[in-house]
């Protein structure tokens, strides 16, 4: 057996890959709302059964978006917001560069277009 390091790139893909599903996007917002709540308790209010809850829990905990802990006879789920966080900071340095990228190309364009407007022609 291979002891694999999760990368944080693993993790954004992961979670990237699990909400682009919106079912998986509800049940996330649902679970942040509600702080824990069961399979069955999400399935309530939404248009899908519980079967089909658990498995897009299933696919959110593999993300590392959602945890459980059972209480007695019940699976509650919750938000774990750690792969969230690196995604969030992916995508605010993935920002950056590309500002850096798009003020470079308005430099380049604002000194054409001086250029343009000095040349007497």
């Amino acid at each position: 057996m291979t002891n694999q390091r999760r990368t944080d790139a693993d993790t954004v893909d992961d979670v990237l890959a699990a909400l682009a599903d919106p079912t998986r996007r509800t049940l996330l917002d649902l679970l942040s709302a509600r702080g824990q709540a069961t399979a069955t308790t999400l399935a309530d209010g939404l248009p899908i059964s519980r079967q089909a809850v658990v498995k897009h829990l299933a696919v959110l905990e593999a993300a590392g978006l959602v945890g459980n802990v059972k209480v007695g006879r019940e699976v509650r789920y919750s938000v774990r917001p750690e792969a969230l966080d690196t995604t969030a900071r992916w995508m605010a340095a993935l920002a950056v560069d590309w500002d850096r990228r798009l003020a470079k190309i308005k430099r380049f364009a604002e000194a054409a277009e001086r250029l343009a407007a000095s040349d007497p022609q």
